[in-house]
């Protein structure tokens, strides 16, 4: 059994989509970052960053945070979703790294600064967009050729997914980038997203 403390949002996302896909029983722990629960000492305990998701696995008594170091986790636990085969295995986790290092720390702050921030400040606005939309070009030109970003689908997809599925939310458009928005609607569909993306309730 597996304990979750997640919120609803992109990183989130990456672990409820993981446990439904590997399906492995999980129990939801919900931390609200809007009243600013991950600062709790409880949840600091589990994840000295204050940042969700992680998890415990009551099954080897090992608490894991960080989204792609939670990812790789449940692929290993799992045998499922990281291949095996060296070549192979490093794509994905090149494309896994991608992720943490760019995609989610860019589109986070286009978000940040478009929909939260108490000041408009345009300069700030328009850098991350423009690097957004420079991203979302990286991922087209990837999935050109590629039914998924490695081939096969992995935790890169999963932890990619939720970040370029809130492209309306953000005020953007996947219209230039056709092969981006062929992969969201075959991922979005699915079962284990449905149920991954509507997690806490």
């Amino acid at each position: 059994m597996i304990d979750l403390y997640t919120f609803g949002t992109p990183n989130g996302h990456k672990a409820s989509i993981m446990l439904e896909e590997v399906e492995i029983p999980y129990n939801v722990h919900k931390i609200d970052i809007t009243k600013d629960e991950q600062f709790e000492p409880e949840y600091v305990a589990i994840n000295p960053n204050s940042k969700i998701p992680a998890i415990v696995d009551q099954d080897t008594g090992i608490t894991i945070f960080e989204s792609g170091a939670l990812l790789i986790y449940l692929a290993e636990k799992t045998g499922k979703f990281l291949p095996t085969d060296t070549k192979k295995r490093f794509q994905v986790l090149s494309w896994l790294m991608m992720q943490m290092g760019s995609i989610g720390p860019m589109f986070g702050q286009l978000n940040h600064f478009r929909k939260f921030a108490l000041e408009k400040i345009p300069y700030a606005i328009e850098r991350y967009e423009k690097e957004t939309l420079r991203l979302y070009g990286v991922l087209d030109q990837q999935l050109a050729d590629h039914e998924f970003l490695c081939d096969d689908y992995s935790i890169a997809d999963i932890a990619t997914y939720p970040w370029v599925a809130i492209y309306e939310f953000q005020g953007l458009t996947l219209d230039e980038h056709p092969n981006l928005r062929r992969w969201v609607k075959t991922v979005q569909e699915r079962p284990a997203v449905k149920r991954g993306m509507i997690v806490p309730q």
